[in-house]
């Protein structure tokens, strides 16, 4: 082909329990996206979830997949149902990999970096949402129902 080079496509991947979806979730997807050409975006199983947050997502995971499904930034959704993101990557072969910088410089995510290099994976951290979060959302919805005002 006289002209025409292909270019490799970059496969981005990020994953989230996406509960109570607020802006600063679709925030993450809409900067993910910008970072790459095919967006992967891991759900967490409502098992992982119990697992690992030892409490239930509000909302069930199909919905929740559902909801990540019908959003133009993500280009695949998947079950992350193993929070292990070699495996994920072992899978997958994305060439990016976006999380919340609130797991920066932890032991866990330096491993990560640091195995993600041998392989070529960049890391890339998004500033985690201060005024916007779940927990925020969830708390908000407690403070109600037991009758505060929220404030």
């Amino acid at each position: 082909m006289t002209g025409n080079t292909k270019t490799h496509r970059i496969v981005g991947y990020t994953t989230g329990v996406f509960d109570l979806f607020h802006v600063g979730h679709l925030n993450i997807l809409k900067r993910a996206k910008e970072h790459c050409d095919f967006l992967i975006v891991g759900v967490t199983t409502d098992e992982l979830v119990q697992q690992r947050k030892k409490k239930n997502a509000v909302i069930p995971f199909r919905e929740r997949f559902e909801i990540i499904a019908s959003i133009k930034y993500a280009d695949q959704v998947v079950a992350e149902d193993n929070l292990d993101k070699w495996a994920a990557w072992e899978k997958f072969r994305f060439d990016v990999i976006f999380k919340g910088d609130d797991w920066k410089g932890t032991a866990l995510w330096n491993g990560y970096e640091k195995k993600f290099e041998e392989v070529g994976v960049k890391v890339i951290y998004f500033p985690y949402t201060q005024n916007t979060s779940s927990t925020i959302i969830r708390a908000f919805l407690e403070q109600s129902n037991r009758g505060g005002d929220g404030k």
